[in-house]
């Protein structure tokens, strides 16, 4: 049964019309998948099919350990969103609600290879000296 209906699938497409450059969401969920884990690879899956430079790889969290170790993934369900550089975007719990359009917009802007910061905040980013990681937390009202 598809999560999206047809108007949003459209909504979808036009969004995602000026992905240009490939963009591949890593899901990583578990055999026994956990809470939402499978509603997430299939929302994921469902926006993939929308554009043709959008594509999914889902990775089992236990049995790919590795990979997951390798984007940094401690917790499922999780996407890395990557294009042809790992810019460190990373969605946790399904992204429904307001983190949909987060996720549409991330991968608009991997794919565009820009973050769409000010000039004033890159110069402000450009002083960091060590790696920062930056977290935002959301709940569905």
């Amino acid at each position: 049964m598809a999560l999206l209906n047809e108007k949003i699938r459209k909504e979808v497409r036009a969004a995602l019309a000026d992905v240009k450059q490939p963009v591949t969401l890593k899901v990583f969920t578990q055999t026994f998948e956990c809470d939402y884990c499978k509603e997430t690879r299939e929302l994921v899956e469902e926006v993939a099919a929308q554009s043709p430079n959008v594509s999914v790889e889902v990775y089992d969290f236990i049995e790919d350990s590795k990979v997951a170790a390798s984007y940094a993934i401690d917790k499922v369900p999780a996407v890395a969103i990557v294009g042809k550089k790992d810019y460190g975007i990373r969605l946790y719990g399904i992204p429904a609600g307001y983190e949909f359009g987060a996720l549409i917009e991330d991968i608009k802007l991997v794919s565009a290879g820009d973050s769409a910061l000010l000039p004033e905040t890159r110069a402000m980013v450009a002083k960091l000296t060590k790696p920062i990681r930056i977290q935002v937390f959301s709940t569905p009202t």
